[in-house]
């Protein structure tokens, strides 16, 4: 079917809107029918993200990390390629910015050492999606199973890691040494006090500016360069970005190298934002939520930025719904989050085809 006479924002706002609708009116369905209001619910959701300046950082604060694991994903997409190691390319990013601090927060001030972690934040959750993409470009094997099995192999190789070679002496925790503050990414709460500007305690972070500044990066570079513009064309059709002379083994492995790099940014605001050591389970599914925040957001970064938000929404709402309502468990709240997932991802087509056929009906009538 065309999409060519279907107004762009059908596709943008619309049919996104009705899947996120669709998914909510389920799970308030879910809600009733464990004997509770949905109405109540849904209220003590929207008050845990929005209703209050801790709610909300705590909110943006859970975005942060969606919006790098979803421009991840989305510059893969471009390119025709699944990129499901974001996890792995996540924990991987974390190791080279435990390993910066570690190394030089005795020594350097945060204005060294803050581009030394992001540079290592890059190259590590990069180099960890370079092998998945060198066997992808040049041997033909599947995206997605190698990225998948990077995901367990730096689970485990972090487990080793930690537990014998970077794990605080003395003690059982499977960490590092906390690091020096020195070494912690500044809260924008600390950032704004000094200006007037109260935005309540919570872990947000100077990440956020990052991962902002790296939407900026993504949009200018796959819609206004001439790299991204091959990596487009690969993605629509590689035949004839073969035949048109794009050397597609080449886009293919800077694309995943730009993807883990993205990926690698969790770590930034998980490791030196919030926990100031390295420790295992930091990136707590991310990766995973990254695909479903770039299937919602359309592959574009402003929507990668709101499906972000609606997601961190449901962390933090959820989290204060299962406070409030004692037998809404957090395993509900997971559902619910799942709901979410499943409408905007795997049930994305449910009233693609019907509304689009709607507007093309009246364009042609």
């Amino acid at each position: 079917m065309s999409e060519a006479k279907v107004p762009a924002w059908v596709n943008i706002a619309l049919i996104p809107f009705l899947n996120i609708l669709l998914a909510f009116i389920v799970s308030g369905l879910v809600i009733l029918a464990i004997g509770e209001n949905p109405i109540e619910a849904a209220g003590y959701l929207v008050y845990g993200a929005f209703g209050y300046d801790e709610g909300i950082g705590y909110t943006l604060y859970y975005a942060t990390n969606l919006i790098f694991t979803g421009l991840a994903v989305s510059v893969a997409f471009k390119g025709g390629l699944f990129n499901i190691g974001g996890e792995g390319q996540a924990y991987i990013g974390g190791l080279g910015v435990g390993l910066v601090c570690l190394a030089l927060d005795h020594t350097m001030p945060l204005y060294i050492i803050a581009p030394l972690a992001i540079i290592g934040a890059a190259v590590f959750g990069a180099a960890w999606a370079y092998i998945p993409a060198y066997l992808q470009a040049r041997r033909g094997s599947h995206i997605v199973i190698t990225t998948i099995m990077f995901n367990f192999i730096a689970s485990s190789l972090m487990v080793y890691l930690i537990v014998n070679w970077l794990k605080e002496d003395g003690r059982m925790a499977p960490n590092s040494r906390t690091f020096e503050e020195n070494a912690w990414l500044p809260y924008l709460h600390e950032l704004l006090s000094p200006l007037g500007i109260d935005i309540g305690d919570s872990p947000l972070n100077l990440a956020f500016i990052i991962a902002l500044i790296c939407c900026v990066f993504v949009w200018g570079l796959i819609w206004h360069t001439r790299w991204g513009y091959q990596l487009r064309t690969l993605g629509t059709n590689p035949t004839a970005a073969r035949y048109a002379g794009i050397d597609t083994a080449k886009v293919t492995i800077w694309a995943m190298l730009i993807s883990g790099g993205l990926a690698g940014f969790v770590g930034i605001n998980e490791i030196m934002g919030v926990n100031h050591n390295l420790l295992l389970n930091f990136t707590a599914g991310y990766g995973f939520a990254g695909i479903a925040v770039s299937l919602m957001g359309r592959n574009h970064p402003i929507g990668i930025v709101l499906a972000a938000i609606l997601f961190g929404a449901l962390y933090q709402g959820g989290a204060e719904l299962a406070f409030e309502i004692p037998t809404i468990t957090p395993e509900i709240v997971v559902v619910i989050q799942g709901l979410v997932i499943l409408f905007s991802g795997a049930l994305e087509h449910m009233f693609k085809d019907r509304i689009e056929g709607f507007f093309i009906r009246r364009a042609v009538a």
